[in-house]
């Protein structure tokens, strides 16, 4: 008797977590038409049974979830173990997208959305995230592995994916690690904003508060006064620029 042929592998698992069950459906579909499997919670609790059975690659999170909202979600998620997550908000509150983002958030979408942008959001964190863990061939934007960088008590090795400020480990998400990586390529040169969403999210457009928001995540844990920050100097108009002392930030052999 002939044994069944293997299923053929997917992109990715990705839970979706939505308590509008027409919303769900729809994301689903175009996950599961791009060649996902995808798994499905109306709620915070059944989201993190789902996740505890079956580690999901992504998950793609409504913030106005019933009881437990997705902050919490989100929150939780990140304390059992990394996972990308796309926050959905129906919100445009600026306020909101923040919160998202500063619990951990990769990306957010505001609804109502397009649901194969959503996709295209989908397929970026999951490249992303494949490139930093070694799944894929391709490196991440201003994350290549050409050298250790070092400069102002920082270090940084890109392969290991590993930071530390003083010997001090540093917990950095994805997204503040491929940042400080880039600004520490660059120091003295005045970053915008724009620029670094291409070269640290590879994004083409985007709200420019989320560049905002993670380099004030990032000075909260590089910079011996947050408040007064020395590392990462804003330029009104402009952007960032890593002001390390005596120049640094040069790869180191």
């Amino acid at each position: 008797m002939q044994s069944p042929a293997p299923s053929a592998p997917t992109a990715g698992r990705v839970l979706v977590v939505d308590d509008d069950p027409t919303v769900a459906e729809i994301v689903a579909g175009y996950l599961d038409r791009a060649g996902y499997t995808v798994d499905r919670a109306s709620d915070g609790p059944a989201a993190l049974a789902r996740a505890d059975e079956r580690r999901p690659d992504l998950v793609v999170l409504d913030l106005m979830l019933p009881g437990m909202n997705g902050l919490d979600v989100c929150r939780i998620l990140r304390e059992q173990g990394p996972v990308p997550v796309i926050m959905l908000t129906a919100r445009g509150d600026e306020d909101d997208r923040i919160l998202g983002l500063e619990v951990g958030a990769d990306d957010y979408v505001t609804k109502p959305f397009s649901p194969r942008e959503l996709v295209l959001r989908v397929e970026s964190v999951l490249r992303r995230s494949r490139a930093v863990s070694g799944e894929s061939g391709g490196a991440a934007p201003g994350a290549a592995g050409d050298g250790r960088l070092a400069a102002a008590g920082l270090e940084l090795d890109p392969v290991a994916r590993r930071a530390t400020k003083d010997g001090r480990e540093l917990a950095l998400t994805l997204r503040e690690f491929d940042l400080l990586t880039y600004l520490l390529r660059h120091p003295g040169r005045a970053c915008g904003r724009e620029e670094l969403m291409h070269e640290v999210w590879g994004w083409e457009f985007g709200d420019l508060s989320t560049v905002t928001v993670h380099v004030r995540r990032l000075r909260s844990k590089i910079e011996d006064d947050p408040a007064a920050p020395q590392l990462i100097t804003t330029v009104w108009g402009v952007g960032y620029r890593f002001d390390p002392p005596g120049g640094g930030g040069e790869p180191r052999n």
